[in-house]
């Protein structure tokens, strides 16, 4: 299989609501949009896509309709301590404050106005003992 593509699609009762969030908070631009869905793209890395759909639309089936849940959408920024300034400043509820983490991240976790939570992290060394369980051209320099 040649993928060409990858993004996430967060359902939700409120498209407009949850698309206004993604693109203020988080610099995303529409590209398609609908009342029922709008497909997002980070204004400054095209290769960063995320869409939004109105969970209860007829494109889904039954099974699967409703809102996003057990959903976290990790976000690496080059500078972590920016972001969360800028998500306190915004009033976005901080579900675990910024932090060092011995497996090698530096990050906080936030979350969209469904609930989604976003994790948005910057690598930094891990630990001797995590540094083991990572792929050499996998460790954060």
């Amino acid at each position: 299989m040649k993928c060409t593509q990858y993004y996430p699609v967060i359902m939700t009762g409120d498209v407009a609501g949850t698309v206004r969030f993604w693109c203020d908070m988080f610099g995303f631009t529409p590209l398609f949009e609908a009342d029922w869905y709008v497909h997002l793209q980070m204004k400054d890395d095209l290769a960063v896509n995320l869409a939004v759909l109105m969970g209860d639309h007829e494109t889904i089936p039954a099974i699967g309709r409703g809102r996003v849940s057990g959903l976290l959408l990790n976000f690496e920024v080059d500078d972590v301590d920016a972001v969360h300034a800028a998500c306190v400043a915004q009033g976005l509820p901080m579900l675990l404050d910024i932090r060092d983490e011995e497996f090698g991240q530096r990050h906080f976790i936030t979350q969209d106005p469904n609930g989604v939570l976003i994790d948005v992290i910057k690598p930094i060394p891990p630990s001797a003992a995590f540094a083991e369980q990572y792929a050499e051209a996998a460790l954060p320099s």
